[in-house]
């Protein structure tokens, strides 16, 4: 009697099946001066209104949320461009929102947070996605908000 191979695909924890798996709408704001919008913008039932909506999965990269927002941006695709993540999410202690920054990628650069998922920042459907984009122009002007310590771009 012939052995028999068994293959067993390896899959990461996080990855979903994205043709069995349906997509949840991420509601995205997107803002071009640098700094995140504030989180009284997102009181009482208020957004910002540069709204970008997403129809993406909990696997979904840091990196792959970037080349979506450069699809409808043209600007942001210039090398060095930096966009800063940040979740926005209800606070249920209290009536209002608390934002976290969450990563940043940078147009043209590979960088540490590039594969992280949203699953590995815990989102929740129904939380919003912040996202600050520094043109390189503005890299030096005191407006860009730096990752960590790391005050080059990465």
């Amino acid at each position: 009697m012939a052995g028999v191979d068994v293959v067993v695909e390896e899959k990461k924890d996080d990855s979903i099946d994205r043709q069995k798996v349906c997509p949840f709408l991420l509601r995205v704001f997107v803002s071009s001066s640098g700094q995140h919008h504030k989180v009284s913008e997102y009181h009482k039932g208020n957004t910002p209104s540069n709204e970008l909506q997403i129809y993406t999965w909990k696997d979904a990269t840091l990196h792959e949320l970037t080349q979506l927002v450069k699809e409808v941006n043209p600007e942001t695709r210039r090398k060095g461009t930096k966009f800063s993540f940040a979740l926005v999410y209800p606070d249920f202690k209290s009536p209002m929102y608390r934002m976290r920054e969450i990563g940043g990628t940078t147009t043209g650069i590979k960088g540490p947070d590039d594969l992280k998922t949203l699953a590995n920042y815990r989102i929740t459907i129904g939380d919003y996605m912040d996202i600050a984009i520094t043109a390189p122009d503005n890299w030096n002007s005191g407006r860009a908000k730096n990752f960590g310590n790391r005050t080059r771009p990465y």
